[in-house]
């Protein structure tokens, strides 16, 4: 065990939060180990199959084992410290908390780990509850207070509301093609998110407790992530119903100094002049090989960690685009980034070929019966139209934008959960190498 931290005065206080949430997560990564952690299956009840659970019982009989506690009063105290975070919950109710007894309990995908800081945003909770609405509702029926929540967030929305509700619908769209058993554990995981950060009236919220408000005292401009990708407009509060403020405009000198410090801290490990890389910095080495590194196509830990920063760094790595495509065909939506990649290289044709390849993306992605057609805002589209009278390289940039916008709030979200994506991140992290046939498998399993 970790030796316990003292003041200067020598009276015992509380760890950091970082070392607190670093145990938490080693607890929770050896619990799901293959060979050495707690058996997760597949249990038959009655007519159904409930995919990838392990019992109450399970997990605190691997605390008392692994972890050497003598009383299992306190594995049962540690293990509903875990449940309360949401690292894992029940699939029967809302209340975070483990039983020793036969409950069924599910693993939470890292990606909603709360080491990701995740600050959902009231738009984030609008666009999950309108997508519940479309879903099956004799097993994803909303309960009361989520309805009356829903409500008032549709009233405080209702200039943005549309583009929520494409939101959600996209969502459902994408989740209807989904293996049934893989679609029940992605709900359960997202349920599960919600009832850490907009808990069942009476329960506990732990987002107000020091795991979270320590994070944010220590730094104060870091960006707060978003589930699906839409900015909400104003402050937030912690509410997940009161109307946002329209009094804080964004554009301040003081939103900018935020955003290029957050930049500035992001990126520091990439720069060669502020962080020494490896092999050389080869602006003052002469030594070329750590472009050769870049330029390969067994991209390397920190290529494959940025391209969690933001959809546009994965687009821009070749082994990233190449990826992301990859994902979007499992996901039977590849047309939106072949019609983004063939406007891209239309922007830099010669200009005799120009008119030609515009027509040509018409007929591929846009027109009536179109072989890999694109879901398109009736806006975008009698844009594109309209420009298309007199082709130019960027005819289609109104409808480009909107592809990749709902690229960026959509299926990315989901690339950056995907096992391709977290299992190719910890191979890197561990300093092993993917081939492509086990890269193909892992696309086949997602």
């Amino acid at each position: 065990a970790d030796p316990p931290f003292h003041d200067q005065n020598g009276i015992r206080i509380a760890p950091p939060e970082s070392e607190v949430r670093q145990s938490i997560e080693d607890i929770v990564t050896r619990i799901q180990d293959e060979t050495e952690g707690v058996p997760i299956r597949t249990v038959k009840s009655f007519m159904t199959k409930i995919p990838s659970v392990v019992t109450g019982t399970d997990i605190v009989q691997w605390l008392i084992k692994d972890l050497s506690i003598e009383d299992p009063a306190e594995a049962m105290h540690i293990g509903s410290l875990i449940a309360a975070q949401g690292y894992f919950f029940p699939i029967s109710d809302h209340v975070l908390s483990l039983k020793d007894d036969g409950t069924f309990y599910r693993f939470q995908a890292p990606y909603f780990w709360p080491s990701n800081c995740w600050e959902p945003e009231n738009t984030d909770y609008a666009i999950y509850l309108c997508k519940r609405t479309m879903q099956n509702k004799t097993r994803l029926e909303l309960a009361d207070y989520e309805a009356e929540n829903l409500a008032r967030l549709q009233r405080a929305f209702s200039r943005k509301w549309e583009f929520i509700y494409m939101q959600a619908e996209a969502q459902v769209k994408i989740d209807r093609k989904r293996d049934k058993s893989e679609r029940k554990i992605l709900d359960s995981q997202e349920r599960a998110f919600w009832d850490v950060h907009r808990p069942v009236p009476g329960c506990v919220n732990t987002t107000e407790m020091d795991i979270r408000k320590c994070r944010r005292m220590k730094n104060p401009h870091r960006v707060k992530k978003s589930v699906y990708g839409v900015a909400e407009e104003g402050t937030q509060s912690q509410s997940p119903v009161q109307t946002p403020s329209h009094h804080c405009r964004k554009g301040t000198k003081e939103d900018v100094e935020k955003e290029v410090n957050v930049s500035s801290n992001q990126y520091m490990e990439y720069d060669p002049f502020v962080t020494a890389p490896e092999p050389s910095n080869p602006w003052t080495s002469d030594d070329p090989s750590i472009w050769d590194l870049e330029a390969s196509k067994e991209p390397s830990q920190q290529r494959v960690k940025k391209w969690g920063f933001s959809l546009e760094e994965a687009l821009k790595d070749p082994a990233g685009q190449e990826l992301f495509l990859k994902f979007l065909e499992s996901e039977f939506s590849s047309e939106n980034l072949r019609f983004w990649l063939a406007v891209q290289d239309l922007k830099r044709m010669p200009q005799q070929e120009v008119g030609q390849r515009a027509q040509d993306i018409w007929a591929e992605f846009l027109a009536e019966g179109a072989p890999s057609s694109i879901n398109l805002d009736s806006h975008s589209y009698e844009r594109t139209s309209q420009n298309l009278k007199d082709p130019g390289r960027y005819s289609y940039e109104d409808a480009q934008d909107h592809i990749y916008k709902l690229m960026k709030s959509d299926s990315y979200t989901r690339f950056l959960r995907s096992n391709v994506y977290q299992d190719l991140l910890m191979a890197r992290k561990k300093g092993k190498s993917l081939t492509g046939k086990r890269l193909t498998g892992l696309m086949q399993s997602s």
